[in-house]
């Protein structure tokens, strides 16, 4: 069963998002990130610029590279390369997240996202998965 990690109270999504996907690089964890194409290009960029002392391999699905790359940005999981890590920055429940051994959900501090959030908690929580909560700084 897919492990889901709930990090809420974040802050900046992206950003923190970012720090995810460098953690999951660095443990040698290969990262699927999910996200509509408009977050997925912020996205990107941020991944170039949030930490000036670290690079992480990234580049969309759409790439020859993707398969051989530790971070993929996708909008469409049925192209994702690798079914270890699913990062969601997108609203809904991915469709294809119990293709993955964990799925990080990031939640941030905006009323749409915590909507959003809960929602994803509940239907989650309502299928029977266990779900870990990382609760950032108040």
């Amino acid at each position: 069963m897919t492990r889901i990690d709930f990090h809420t109270n974040v802050g900046n999504a992206l950003l923190y998002a970012c720090r995810l996907a460098r953690k999951a690089y660095q443990a040698g964890q290969p990262i699927v990130v999910l996200a509509e194409p408009a977050k997925l290009r912020t996205f990107d960029e941020a991944l170039w610029t949030f930490s000036p002392l670290d690079f992480v391999p990234h580049c969309p699905v759409e790439s020859a590279l993707a398969p051989g790359t530790p971070v993929v940005l996708t909008a469409d999981l049925e192209r994702a390369p690798h079914h270890q890590v699913l990062l969601n920055l997108g609203a809904d429940v991915p469709q294809q997240f119990a293709r993955f051994e964990r799925l990080l959900e990031v939640v941030g501090n905006a009323p749409e996202e915590l909507a959003a959030g809960r929602e994803r908690y509940r239907f989650y929580r309502d299928r029977g998965y266990a779900l870990n909560n990382y609760k950032q700084g108040a």
